[in-house]
């Protein structure tokens, strides 16, 4: 537009329309503009508010003479124009979508609403908090990467449901040099012990757990690996299962989930005294894990249960096809809390007083496990987390020819009892749990003289916290009695809490084994092992 133009639109018009023109030619100008010259303009615009843009005509007197105020306004164009055309021979500018968004986040009134997306700025030029930052009481708005112990990080919290992200895993360095290269079962068969030296990445478990539509209808899905046992059959594992909760007295569920048959399987993995190794007497008397359903929840205050039903006793690395058709293991737990608060805290219901109870806590709990289980729901001998079913020297049942030449037994029905009890004082706990199990009801080939089995052992740990919140000493002894040997084993060691919580602990073990009736590549023991175990663990669970 010529200049007698824009002279007679200003003596027309006047200065209300001449200076939104100005703010139009300007704005026409910002997508090759430099964030400094960005910001010039910007301060002043903000101040200002939108006028509706109006349509523009030729003038009829192109020969008036200008004003002051109108040369004031040509000269401002002129300088615009001249900068912007240095600024196109001689910088490299930002993109419009650049522009667009330092304009955003200069202009006062944009920085009073939430962003719509990810702030753009350049460092060297803006200070680090010019981006607007969100006000977190506005309707809507979440905060990104919370933290709960033992549920991990929210990746997601919206009116329809979250999620939640949590990972486990240990490194742990494993030396069995120290155990006797075979043993002799007790039908005297000489059989091979492998002593193995290995560090290995031992466990990785990542979980994804929160709730959907109703925050009483909640999953919990998880993948599962024991990096030991590459190659063998449930190396990986992918579970979960769903839960809805229609008060503290009932919650029901359905997927895989642990037989709660002793107090190890009731929930509180991983929160033992040592990293992801119970006892030999709890492992061999013990159910695992398992498909089935589930109820659970407070009778009273001090007192709560578990109950289920399942597929079989141990479902990883048993397909569908191997489970017989009938819902025959029933599992149960009956716990009760005389005294204190003994569940307190982060870790409260595993072991030891790392939360420093100042009350006396007390726990008391009884268990009870029935399955009819048959040689083709066993999983393999060494699937990780493998629970057969085996005599007390470690002979698995349904091994042919164990009671004699051309005695096969392909289905027995397991029975097992346990009780528990426990105390957390100042950093001090003491926890004992006694087992009892009926094997019978024999079925087979030439099974008529197999005697029904009846085994029974304990376990007890005792826990100190020698430097509050950081160093914890434990030790603890258990052992089987049977009619094919009476093996225990002794363990003593340390966890080290280096950031005062059980995220992260390190963990240093010394175990004496004497022909364990169990073991696979997963634990630190094999089966038939004899002598000394050291092992050493850092474990990560949050």
């Amino acid at each position: 537009m010529k200049r007698h133009s824009i002279c007679a639109i200003s003596k027309k018009f006047g200065p209300r329309l001449l200076i939104p023109f100005l703010g139009l030619a300007t704005f026409s100008c910002l997508p090759t503009l430099s964030p400094i010259c960005v910001a010039q303009t910007s301060a002043k615009e903000s101040s200002r508010q939108p006028i509706p843009e109006p349509s523009v005509s030729p003038s009829p007197n192109p020969e008036t003479p200008l004003t002051d105020r109108e040369r004031a306004m040509m000269e401002i164009i002129k300088n615009l124009q001249e900068r912007v055309t240095k600024l196109e021979n001689g910088q490299v500018l930002p993109s419009a979508d650049t522009a667009t968004v330092q304009i955003q986040a200069n202009d006062a009134t944009a920085a009073r609403q939430p962003p719509t997306g990810p702030a753009v700025r350049d460092d060297k030029k803006a200070p680090p908090d010019a981006a607007p930052t969100p006000d977190p009481g506005q309707d809507g708005d979440r905060r990104w990467g919370s933290y709960t112990p033992n549920l991990g990080f929210k990746l997601v919290d919206t009116e329809y449901g979250d999620v939640n992200l949590s990972i486990y895993t240990y490194v742990r360095y494993l030396n069995q040099l120290g155990l006797d290269n075979s043993y002799t079962d007790a039908f005297g068969n000489v059989k091979e012990v492998q002593n193995r030296q290995d560090a290995q990445l031992q466990k990785l478990q990542m979980k994804f757990l929160g709730w959907v539509l109703d925050p009483k209808l909640r999953y919990f899905l998880y993948s599962w690996t024991s990096n030991a046992n590459q190659g063998l059959g449930a190396q990986t594992v992918l579970a979960g299962n769903l839960q809805y909760t229609f008060n503290k007295a009932l919650t029901v569920g359905g997927g895989i989930r642990s037989l709660p048959g002793t107090r190890s399987v009731e929930g509180n993995f991983p929160f033992w005294s040592n990293v992801d190794s119970r006892h030999i007497a709890d492992e061999f008397f013990r159910p695992s894990y398992t498909s089935g359903f589930w109820a659970m929840g407070n009778l009273t205050d001090r007192l709560k249960y578990i109950t289920m039903i399942g597929n079989n006793m141990s479902t990883l690395g048993v397909p569908a096809s191997r489970i017989d058709n009938g819902f025959n293991t029933w599992s149960n737990a009956l716990i009760w809390f005389p005294t204190g608060n003994f569940e307190e805290g982060f870790s409260g219901q595993g072991w030891g007083d790392f939360e420093h109870h100042e009350k006396f806590s007390t726990r008391l709990a009884f268990h009870y496990t029935r399955s009819d289980e048959n040689e083709e729901s066993q999983p393999n001998s060494e699937q990780f987390e493998n629970t057969q079913i085996r005599l007390s020297d470690g002979t698995v049942i349904f091994t042919p020819d164990i009671f004699g030449p051309g005695v096969s037994v392909t289905d027995v029905r397991y029975q097992m009892s346990s009780v528990d009890g426990a105390f957390k004082y100042k950093g001090f706990s003491v926890e004992g749990e006694y087992y009892l199990r009926w094997l019978d009801n024999f079925r087979g080939t030439n099974i008529e003289n197999v005697p029904d089995q009846f085994d029974h052992g304990f376990q007890i740990q005792g826990t100190a916290m020698l430097m509050p919140k950081k160093l914890q000493g434990y030790i603890g002894y258990s052992q089987v009695y049977g009619n094919y040997g009476n093996p225990y084993d002794f363990r003593f060691g340390t966890n080290w809490f280096p950031y005062k919580n059980k995220v992260v602990r390190w963990n240093t073990e010394v175990l004496y084994l004497n022909k364990s009736p169990v073991g696979y590549t997963s634990v630190a023991y094999p089966v038939g092992g004899r002598g000394w175990v050291f092992s050493t663990s850092m474990e990560l669970a949050f």
